[in-house]
């Protein structure tokens, strides 16, 4: 398969797209829809909704493309046992995480909050991978299934910018991974964090890796001469 060159900041990047993968952070019900935790924590959950779309459009390229695309969630086991008490006692949200919510206990696998949302349902072998933590590589075999396919590249989306997304990106960056942000495929609670997530990644000659968008992506073109 030939290489593609895509439009990014601070650089145009060229990736092989069999060994780049989608990661697609935490598009959870519990995150994104009104009684879950994200609204328990006081937040406009409708502000995540626009990345939906392009999240929706950038997989749809990424299959046909036969690329590996790999799902996150973040969650804790109905016991608990694997959800720091520091973690869970944070804040003053009108419910916590293993609370009985709208959609099931807050946060917790196997609750119907705790799936991703319809609209960017995996497909049938696509990875999902349950995350306990803030990023996508902490107590999760995320690194043996990229290793496994010989992944150099990720294209990452979700939500929520600043947290989920950048501390996944970082993760990333110190495995030797490079790392492309799909700005309009991510999204936050506070915009001006979304902004400056995205600034923080591209940095510096992209200290964390690059930031494009779902229109420069799947406008991307063959690279003279890659393969």
């Amino acid at each position: 398969m030939k290489k593609l060159t895509i439009d990014a900041e601070p650089g145009e990047i060229a990736i092989d797209p069999a060994r780049t993968a989608i990661v697609m952070i935490d598009m959870q019900r519990d995150f994104l829809e009104p009684g879950g935790f994200g609204e328990t924590l006081g937040n406009d959950v409708s502000l995540l909704a626009k990345a939906v779309g392009p999240a929706k459009a950038l997989l749809t390229w990424a299959r046909k493309l036969g690329m590996l695309i790999v799902h996150t969630r973040e969650g804790h086991r109905p016991d608990m046992s694997d959800a720091p008490w520091a973690k869970v006692e944070r804040g003053a949200p009108s419910m916590r995480i293993g609370d009985p919510g709208a959609m099931g206990r807050i946060l917790i696998r196997g609750e119907a909050g705790h799936d991703i949302i319809p609209e960017l349902a995996p497909l049938p072998g696509e990875p999902v991978v349950d995350k306990p933590g803030k990023g996508a590589f902490y107590a999760t075999d995320l690194q043996t299934i990229l290793q496994n396919r010989g992944i150099q590249n990720l294209i990452v989306g979700g939500v929520t910018t600043e947290v989920c997304v950048h501390t996944t990106v970082r993760e990333a960056n110190d495995r030797g991974y490079r790392c492309i942000v799909a700005a309009d495929c991510c999204g936050s609670y506070f915009p001006e964090f979304h902004e400056m997530g995205l600034k923080m990644i591209k940095a510096q000659g992209g200290i964390f890796g690059w930031v494009s968008d779902s229109t420069r992506i799947l406008a991307a073109q063959d690279s003279p001469g890659g393969r």
